[in-house]
């Protein structure tokens, strides 16, 4: 069994920008980052899968975490403030795994249809798949973007959701936990306690 974690962190200027909560909830960044990279230092899971990381929290992260293995892929566009100055030192975005114990990347990438392209590697391996992360769609379009032999965790119903919205965006669940070749149980949908605009998504794989 593997347990992991999935959660995006929301990365300050897509905060701003967007005028999210969270903006409010922590006017000094380097306060949040500092409070997101503790509550992530407590985890026990094996496998933590982050996205919207900003280049500063990375680097916490990482300072913070030396036991852990670090993959992270940088997007090749910076996200840009659209009023005043950006506060982070290093604006780059980043989709982040942390895990607790060796790990080997194989390949890292970014392109348009996803959900294909994720089954199209999934179909090169032989072993079980995992994939975890904000889908920034609902169950049934991941599961059929994916096409059959993958399981998307179904969320308990009294679950919280994955987005909770706020300021007139309606709460959704867009994150998620696939597998092929396994089973999921144990799934938890932890508040995030107003750090994101995102809670965490947690689950045990069987594989």
């Amino acid at each position: 069994m593997i347990t992991v974690v999935t959660w995006n962190v929301l990365h300050r200027i897509h905060a701003e920008n967007w005028g999210e909560d969270t903006t409010a909830n922590w006017p000094d960044e380097s306060e949040r980052i500092a409070a997101v990279t503790a509550r992530l230092a407590e985890r026990a899971e094996q496998v933590v899968a982050l996205q919207e990381v900003s280049g500063d929290q990375l680097a916490a992260l990482r300072r913070a975490m030396p036991d852990r293995t670090v993959h992270a892929l940088r997007f090749p566009r910076v996200p840009r403030p659209r009023h005043g100055r950006c506060s982070l030192e290093d604006p780059g975005e980043h989709l982040v795994l942390l895990v607790n114990g060796p790990a080997q990347q194989l390949a890292a990438q970014r392109q348009p249809r996803q959900l294909a392209r994720l089954a199209e590697l999934a179909a090169t391996s032989t072993g079980p798949v995992v994939l975890l992360g904000d889908f920034n769609a609902d169950r049934v379009t991941v599961a059929a973007g994916l096409a059959p032999g993958f399981t998307v965790v179904d969320l308990p119903p009294d679950a919280l959701p994955t987005p909770p919205g706020g300021s007139g965006i309606p709460s959704q669940c867009i994150d998620h936990v696939v597998v092929r070749g396994g089973g999921i149980s144990g799934v938890v949908v932890e508040d995030a306690d107003g750090l994101s605009d995102h809670n965490l998504l947690c689950a045990n794989v069987t594989v």
